[in-house]
């Protein structure tokens, strides 16, 4: 993990179980704002006072070429509406690694639109907010990639993330995208107190479960608003039937 500025260049997208990046040209705004709740006593308060209320919550509008390929193509894919799982990773000074920031969710999506301007087409998806029928008891989208956009083909063995500083207990949730696969499989956040192999644990509930990720897939699971969640943080999986898999994976800590 870098710090720093960067570019549109070291940004990607993830919709659902597609990698939507060679097709994308921009996104946002990219918006987490809470309304206003205004607790001002008129009788005796010298200043308005305000308190933050429901946060709303979305990455705003999908930019991209319009391309019919089968099966990927950004027309393809988004021309159907429907409601999303979205990863936003945003690299610093070169494409997204584990640790770097990463807006996720599950979004409505409110409509597909082709565009024509001079000589190009494009593709322009704009995104509502926060699913409602998919309701977390999470208001925070931001989270640190885990997991790029990588194949993996055995359990892990290496050290983690430190996107915190310490440990928490106030729980969060994981954001995983399957791109490919050939069988089952798991996919698992784990944590630690120490940054070695030996010390990372399952973080309990953080896991998809074996699924047959055959076509691909994605989700979100959360766990406990008052789960511990140790300092550092790594992925890990568990072969089932598939041999490898290309995966995204990111988690939102609170």
């Amino acid at each position: 993990m870098a710090t720093g500025r960067t570019t549109p260049k070291n940004v990607r997208c993830y919709l659902d179980e597609f990698d939507m990046s060679g097709y994308s040209r921009s996104v946002g705004p990219l918006s987490w704002v809470y309304e206003e709740a205004d607790l001002t006593c008129q009788m005796s308060d010298a200043a308005k006072g305000y308190l933050p209320g429901q946060a709303s919550i979305s990455p705003g509008t999908l930019n991209g070429v319009f391309d019919n390929t089968a099966t990927v193509g950004l027309h393809v894919i988004a021309s159907s509406v429907a409601n999303r799982i979205l990863t936003i990773p945003i690299g610093i000074r070169a494409a997204p690694a584990a640790g770097d920031p990463a807006f996720v969710g599950r979004f409505v999506q409110l409509g597909y639109n082709g565009e024509l301007v001079g000589p190009s087409v494009y593709a322009n998806i704009p995104f509502g907010q926060w699913d409602v029928s998919n309701l977390i008891s999470y208001d925070k989208p931001w989270a640190s990639l885990i997991h790029p956009k990588g194949a993996e083909t055995a359990v892990n063995t290496a050290v983690g993330i430190d996107d915190y500083g310490s440990a928490t207990a106030l729980g969060g949730y994981m954001v995983y995208h399957v791109v490919t696969a050939n069988g089952t499989l798991t996919i698992k956040v784990q944590d630690a107190a120490i940054n070695t192999d030996i010390s990372f644990a399952d973080i309990t509930g953080a896991t998809t479960g074996v699924v047959d990720f055959s076509s691909g897939g994605s989700g979100i699971v959360a766990i406990g608003t008052a789960a511990a969640v140790r300092r550092y943080l790594r992925w890990q999986i568990v072969l089932g039937t598939t041999t490898t898999c290309t995966f995204i994976l990111s988690w939102v800590r609170r």
